[in-house]
């Protein structure tokens, strides 16, 4: 398809300077609207204001440019069709063969906090408007919308004498497609939020994102898989990390990533560490140097570590990395890294050295937490629950300051493990981890089972209630001196009773933390 006309008309004016150029030396005739008309002007490219093609001003403040039928039907006509070019002729209406068009910085503007007002206006109708009209005759007209496109495009048409080919219009029709869906599901995104500030949840869920990148697999290596960015993302995720070394990454180590990446945020301005795998926490720990917590949380479980990832709430110093590179594990995650732990991290040059930006950017409560079924999507609010300091005590036996602490420790971790979880921990560091367990008392027994450090005098965190005395009986026999816990079942006095019989503290959350 040869291109002989084009409309620019964008908001990102990167790069549209030098694109003008390069078209209007293949001899495309240019046409614009409003600051894009300006600054081609500026940059010396000759353009023709759309106004003086469509005989019609801008109106209501720039909210009407674009639509017009002599800019529509010029996008639309099937040039194959004699009857709608004659339409064109009767109507003195010329194609256009091109739209150069990106949108109002609308998630930009939801993402800075602006006024629901300046949000409003940045929902863009003519620019939208314009690449549908380009993308559905899009093997006639080409419907540009990314300027690191540019060049590519310049290059093809200098090639093949102004001509572009079937394979580049389908693609970016594709892709202004899939810009426009993608900014109508933020635009739904944004207005939900509003709106479900009863609690109510949408009527119609919108689920966009945009590709990030290609991931060596899925769960399986039989399974292909991709990494998309949602829209609007408000917080520090892996979506957007900056990988300093390691192998490309797959679909496990992103999902072990981020549940390290959601545990560590519990205990942002702590030094912390957790060794991870299998989306499940195999220790953790809380030391004066990220050395000193690593050592923690490795001495766990370390044989399950193998293998392992390992997140750090605070910068990866050299001693950090040099321990890592002292066993196999598949990747760390940190906000930085200093120069001399990237050097220390080149013995191992398989293993991911993943920087989360934004670290300090704190969890989204708008966003939800979708979770795929077959037919269909289940939504929920995000667990975002932060603890209180203080927790009614239940039993005889009040908890000391020490094993106070060491239950906050406790059960924050619990929260991030699969259910059901139960975590032996002391103040800096876990005993012993029992996680997905059909039976509360099986955890216990597992927990048990895994500590390779003493049990006894270490507490309990449950991330729901004991349906039975016999998980508490098996703590006793581990040693355990205090258990925090949701509370909330039938049997709680008996569950009480037990702790009472065997000495140990017990506090109620009434807060259950279930995570499947």
């Amino acid at each position: 398809m040869r291109v002989r006309r084009a409309l620019l008309s964008v908001a990102d004016k990167a790069g549209l300077v030098e694109f003008g150029q390069a078209l209007h030396a293949l001899e495309v005739e240019l046409i614009s609207t409003g600051g894009t008309a300006r600054a081609l002007h500026a940059g010396g490219v000759p353009v023709t204001e759309v106004s003086a093609v469509t005989g019609f001003p801008e109106l209501l403040d720039g909210r009407v440019k674009t639509l017009h039928p002599k800019v529509h039907a010029a996008l639309l006509a099937q040039r194959d069709k004699p009857y709608h070019m004659e339409q064109l002729d009767r109507h003195k209406i010329r194609p256009i063969d091109m739209v150069v068009c990106n949108l109002y910085p609308f998630e930009a503007a939801v993402a800075r906090g602006a006024p629901h007002e300046e949000v409003i206006e940045n929902i863009d109708i003519g620019g939208v408007t314009l690449l549908r009209s380009a993308a559905k005759n899009g093997l006639e007209v080409a419907a540009v919308t990314a300027p690191a496109s540019y060049a590519d495009l310049a290059e093809e048409m200098r090639r093949s004498g102004g001509e572009l080919g079937r394979a580049t219009l389908e693609s970016l029709a594709l892709s202004a497609f899939a810009l426009t869906a993608r900014y109508d599901a933020s635009i739904v995104e944004y207005l939900a939020g509003r709106a479900s500030g009863s609690g109510a949840f949408p009527p119609f869920l919108s689920v966009a994102g945009t590709k990030v990148m290609d991931l060596r697999y899925g769960e399986n290596p039989q399974q292909k898989a991709a990494l998309y960015a949602s829209p609007g993302a408000h917080e520090a995720s892996l979506v957007n990390a900056k990988v300093h070394q390691g192998k490309a990454l797959s679909f496990n180590n992103i999902l072990d990533m981020d549940s390290a990446l959601a545990l560590l945020k519990e205990f942002n301005g702590d030094t912390v560490v957790v060794v991870l795998k299998h989306n499940t926490p195999c220790g953790v720990g809380r030391g004066d140097t990220p050395a000193r917590a690593y050592e923690r949380a490795l001495s766990t479980d370390p044989m399950s570590a193998y293998g392992g990832i390992v997140g750090c709430t605070v910068e990866v110093d050299a001693a950090l990395a040099q321990a890592l590179t002292e066993s196999f594990k598949e990747a760390v995650i940190a906000p930085s890294f200093t120069p001399e732990a990237l050097a220390a991290l080149q013995k191992k040059p398989n293993m991911r050295a993943v920087q989360v930006l934004d670290w300090e950017k704190p969890a989204d409560p708008r966003e939800w937490d979708l979770k795929k079924v077959v037919g269909g999507v289940l939504v929920q609010e995000r667990n975002l629950h932060a603890e209180g300091a203080h927790h009614p005590v239940v039993t005889k036996r009040k908890p000391t300051d020490e094993e106070t602490r060491a239950m906050r420790f406790a059960f924050r971790i619990a929260k991030h493990m699969k259910s059901n979880a139960i975590v032996f921990a002391r103040e800096f560091e876990t005993v012993g981890l029992g996680a997905g367990q059909m039976s509360r008392v099986d955890a216990v027994k597992v927990a048990a089972m895994k500590s390779v450090k003493p049990s006894r005098g270490a507490v309990i965190g449950s991330d729901a209630f004991f349906p039975f005395r016999d998980g508490v009986d098996e703590a006793a026999k581990a040693g355990i001196a205090a258990i925090i816990q949701p509370g909330g079942s039938i049997r709680d006095q008996e569950v009480i009773d037990a702790a009472d019989e065997h000495g140990i503290a017990m506090v109620f959350t009434g807060v259950r933390h279930l995570r499947h």
